[in-house]
């Protein structure tokens, strides 16, 4: 089974909307392992946006998402990045489609409400930036025999 990460910004978490986040991923048959909120320092900012230290925007963007808490959680399933991704919508929240997080909730690309791993392997890197092992757990949901087949669920 995958796992990816996701943030809900500080628009998410002062709109509440983390809620209606959380409900889309479940409804969606994905597995949450790890929540919790927090405050986001530079130095953890800087790990993980590091691709855009250099960017313009980069500033402004840490600004933003040190500018109130935030809700880091940890999901888990059959492909779930990919699935994150098309329940998240695309970055530039005019162009996400209607029925997607950021298509249906959001407007402007600096505040689209939530970041999600882009990747399996950045899933795994974030997940393990953002949570220790003892934060993270192994149950199992009786609700996956309808969901996946049992190929899936292995």
């Amino acid at each position: 089974m995958e796992k990816t990460l996701i943030i809900a910004k500080p628009d998410a978490l002062q709109r509440g909307l983390v809620g209606e986040i959380i409900r889309r991923l479940e409804q969606k048959g994905l597995k949450l392992i790890g929540i919790k909120m927090l405050s986001l320092s530079s130095e953890l900012l800087q790990e993980h946006y590091k691709e855009h230290l250099e960017k313009d925007f980069y500033t402004g963007l840490e600004e933003f998402m040190k500018s109130s808490p935030v809700v880091v959680m940890a999901w888990e399933g059959f492909e779930c990045v990919n699935s994150v991704r098309i329940i998240v919508g695309a970055t530039n929240p005019r162009e996400a489609e209607a029925g997607t997080i950021r298509g249906d909730m959001a407007i402007g690309t600096g505040r689209n409400l939530i970041h999600a791993s882009d990747s399996k392997q950045r899933g795994k890197e974030e997940v393990k930036m953002f949570f220790d092992a003892s934060e993270l757990f192994e149950y199992d949901k009786s609700e996956y025999r309808h969901i996946y087949e049992s190929s899936e669920r292995n």
